[in-house]
Formats: structure tokens, C-alpha cells, sequence
């Protein structure tokens, strides 16, 4: 049975200037960029102004002189119905292309080199081989089954199938292995290897200068691997009948193989990952000076032509009406751009200036040992914003200080009580509990149990489950994984 009834209801909905904003509060720098780059070119009422433009207009904002936003071309563009013929046929060239480029500017191309991919440099070294043809075809789908670290993960007889089903060519395991054999045989070594085990072995094998070293490392990873692994030297001295020295000289020529050799090939296509900083933190004697870098917005203003065009009334011609509508629509896309532009950074300042304010004592001396727990609701309650808001700010963001590039999320922490009553960052604790495994004795590394009483004898009572937890977020290995010979 249907029914008719009224309810009453509260629902906070954003608006679509606010989820602009919150879009771009969360992008770094390098996003930024290429987030208004994305914008100039969809919307052509938005344009890069001039340095020098762009200074003059500022000067003019602080003086308080009214901006004057005419188009100073002349009597070029003095009315905008110029741009617009008047026949039927004609199509507005704003509908056909958009371009945001100067006539002064100079065109910069950067060249780029074309190389062969790793797969690629395998093919061209089996083709020197006397191989027949169905053998480099052959040979080819495995390659092609080789992953960017050198090993191949599927199995021959998968391999085999998708070969018979797929290239309708019967074959099985037995033609694949030989091929497979003098796959492995070339450049880098270690490619072609099915697991870590036999990327190794292949690697011994084909050490130029065989000696003791070599002989017993070769036996440690044929017959001892699982023991080695887990670092159960004892039990690997017992199993091979190996003293001390001859399994230290062993495990130095384990540790000089490659256990990715695909990662060895560049292309030379890949970049250097470079940190941009979203702030820049001066230390000028002891006063702070924070500043947002420059590339989070760019120099962007309203198109002169297009406001003229939005602005104009347009006459009873329905070219001129479709061009006014057009401008105008584009303008106000361009000023709501504009204003979650200007809104991001003011948030970014005031959550940072905030962060600056909280952990000033640290960015001061830059000791971690000076930073004060702080959650992201500490930072929220003083800004008056929302923790997403928050969140999204020190989210893949950096400051760039005079001690190093920081991540803005690693200065966020939980509180620890000391035996005194005193509030110490985790990020502190952490610290210590890092510089006492780095410290240790790697003949006798200490455990859990070990870390605990040291901590407890530096004021910092931790159970063993903490001491653990903090431990693999530091990413440090059991006790057992880090002794050494």
C-alpha cells in the first residue's frame, strides 16, 4: 500500500566551489601544476599573466589603485562584435580552437633519445645465437613473460599451453627448457631465473675468478638456501660441515650478487625522483619566516578579451548572442578557479602557520627529540577546520627547512608518558628504540625482551608487543634476521 508523508530532515550537502577546493587542497606541488596547466587549456577566459604585469598588479592591490582590467592593444579589439562576422556559414573561431600561447614566446622543444626496452635487448642478443626460427619464436614468448626485475614468475608448462592454444603451436616443457637454459646465458646475469635460489646459483656459476668463497657459496645456496634465508647459521655450519671463516668468506660473495638484475638495464627513460617542497621555512636568527612556494599557484588571471565579450551587449545577431553566452560562462568557471585557488592558500598558510606555531621549539633547533605529540585534531581544534581538511593538507605535502626536506605527516604523532609524567612524542621513542638496534652487537642482536629493559632503564615503560609494533614500523627485522657472522 502506498503512502504520502512529509519529513523533515537536516543534510549538509558541499557545494561545488567547496569541492573544488578540497580537490585542491590535497594536491602537492608537482599535481598543482599540472592541475592549472589542465585548467588554462580547457578554459581559454584564463591566462598567465606576465612577471612584470603580475608585479605591477600587486603593487597596484597594496596601494589600493583600482586595477585597470582594458584591454591596452589599441583600437585592435575596441568593440567585440569585430570578432564575429556576420554570414550565416560562419563558425566562431573560439569553437574551433583555443590558444593560450604568445606570438613572443619561444618554442622549446626537448629532444628525446629512443632505446631499446630490457625485453627488446634479450631478443637482439638471442639473435646472434644459432638458433632456428621456431626457436626465436619460441624464445621470444618467454622473454616476453620476463618481469622488469629479470625473473620469469610463470611456469613452462603454463607458458607451453598459451603457446599451443594461442600461437596454435604444439609444444610442451621438454622443447621449452633448453631454450629457457640459453635464455639465461645472457646479459645481465641472473635473468631468466625462476625464483631468488636459482637467480643466484646462475650468478655463481658464472663468476669469472672461481676460489673457495665462490665453491662454498655455491653449496650454501643449493643445499642450505631455507637455513641461510632465516640466518640459522648454526644449523647451515652442521649441515655443510663449514667453520666460521669459510662461511664468512662464503656469505661476502652471497651479498655481492644481484638478486634484481632486470633493475640493472635503464633505458634512460626514467626520471629522478625529486621532492618539491609546498613551503619554505626560513631560519633568520632565531625568527621564522614561512613563505608557500611559488609553483603552488600560478600567475593566472581573467582574459581581458573575454571579459570585454561577457561584458558587451550583445545585438540581435545569434552569433554574437552564442559568443556573450559562451564568455560569460567561461568567466565564471575562470573566477570560481580562481577563487578556490585563492582559498587553498590561505588554508595551507593557516594550517602550516598553525604547525609552525605547535612544533616551534623543533623547527627552531631542528632536534626531534623537541617534538611535542600532536594529533590532527590538536590542529583542527585551533584552526577551526575539520580533520579531513586537516588531512588532506599535510597529506603528501613538504616544508623545506634548514635541516632537511620534511613530510609534513611525519610531525604528526601520538603522546607517551614517561616515568616522570612528562609527554614525549612516540616519534622519540622510536628514535631511541632505533639507535639501540643499530648499536647492538650484530654477533648477539637484541631481542624484544633485550630492547624492553633498556627502555625501561631510560625511563620508558613499553610492553613487549610495543617495543614489536614500533620495531615494524621502523621496518627493522626479528632479532634472528639481524645477526651477522
Amino acid at each position: 500500500m502506498l503512502r504520502q508523508s512529509l519529513q523533515q530532515k537536516q543534510q549538509l550537502k558541499l557545494t561545488p566551489q567547496q569541492m573544488m577546493v578540497q580537490k585542491l587542497l590535497q594536491l602537492p606541488v608537482p599535481l598543482m601544476e599540472q592541475r592549472i596547466k589542465e585548467e588554462i587549456e580547457s578554459n581559454p577566459a584564463l591566462e598567465e599573466a606576465a612577471e612584470a604585469e603580475w608585479e605591477a598588479q600587486e603593487e597596484k592591490e597594496i596601494n589600493g589603485d583600482d586595477i585597470d582590467t582594458d584591454n591596452d592593444s589599441g583600437d585592435e579589439y575596441d568593440d567585440a562584435s569585430e570578432f564575429m562576422e556576420e554570414s550565416d556559414e560562419y563558425v566562431p573561431a573560439y569553437k574551433l580552437s583555443v590558444n593560450n600561447q604568445s606570438p613572443d614566446e619561444e618554442q622549446r622543444e626537448m629532444p628525446i633519445a629512443a632505446t631499446n626496452s630490457f625485453q627488446d635487448s634479450l631478443s637482439m642478443q638471442l639473435g646472434l645465437r644459432n638458433m632456428n626460427e621456431r626457436q626465436l619464436m619460441l624464445a621470444d614468448y618467454i622473454i616476453g613473460n620476463i618481469d622488469d626485475d629479470g625473473y620469469l614468475r610463470r611456469d613452462l608448462y603454463s607458458i607451453a599451453n598459451d603457446i599451443t592454444f594461442l600461437q596454435n603451436i604444439l609444444t610442451d616443457e621438454n622443447e621449452l627448457i633448453p631454450i629457457l637454459e640459453a635464455i639465461q646465458e645472457l646479459d645481465p646475469i641472473g635473468v631468466g631465473a625462476r625464483d631468488l635460489r636459482e637467480c643466484l646459483l646462475i650468478q655463481l656459476k658464472r663468476k669469472a675468478h672461481k676460489n673457495a668463497g665462490v665453491d662454498t657459496a655455491t653449496l650454501i645456496v643449493e643445499k642450505g638456501f631455507d637455513e641461510f634465508s632465516k640466518k640459522n647459521y648454526d644449523k647451515l655450519k652442521e649441515l655443510l660441515h663449514i667453520d666460521d671463516k669459510q662461511l664468512k668468506d662464503a656469505i661476502a660473495e652471497i651479498v655481492k650478487l644481484n638478486p634484481k638484475p632486470g633493475q640493472t638495464y635503464s633505458d634512460g627513460n626514467e626520471g629522478i625522483n625529486q621532492v618539491t617542497p609546498d613551503f619554505i621555512l626560513n631560519n633568520w636568527s632565531g625568527k621564522l619566516e614561512l613563505l608557500l612556494s611559488s609553483r603552488n599557484s600560478s600567475k593566472l588571471r581573467l582574459s581581458p578579451l573575454y571579459e570585454e565579450m561577457g561584458t558587451k551587449k550583445p545585438g540581435n545577431d545569434k552569433q554574437q548572442r552564442e559568443a556573450a553566452s559562451f564568455a560569460r560562462q567561461r568567466i565564471d568557471a575562470a573566477r570560481d578557479f580562481l577563487d578556490a585557488l585563492k582559498q587553498r592558500e590561505e588554508t595551507l598558510l593557516k594550517v602550516m602557520y598553525t604547525i609552525l606555531e605547535y612544533q616551534k621549539d623543533y623547527f627552531l633547533m631542528g632536534d626531534e627529540g623537541l617534538l611535542k605529540p600532536m594529533l590532527l585534531k590538536d590542529i583542527a581544534k585551533k584552526t577551526d577546520l575539520d580533520i579531513s581538511t586537516i588531512s588532506r593538507v599535510v597529506n603528501s605535502k613538504y616544508v623545506q627547512t634548514g635541516f632537511g626536506t620534511i613530510l609534513l605527516k611525519t610531525l604528526f604523532s601520538e603522546a607517551f608518558q614517561k616515568e616522570g609524567g612528562e609527554e614525549v612524542s612516540v616519534k622519540e621513542v622510536k628514535n631511541i628504540l632505533k639507535e639501540l638496534i643499530e648499536s647492538e652487537d650484530k654477533k648477539n642482536p637484541l631481542t624484544d625482551e633485550a630492547l624492553v629493559k633498556l627502555l625501561e632503564e631510560k625511563g620508558y615503560h613499553l610492553a613487549r608487543r610495543t617495543v614489536a609494533k614500533y620495531r615494524e614500523q621502523l621496518e627493522l627485522p626479528v632479532a634472528r634476521m639481524r645477526r651477522e657472522v
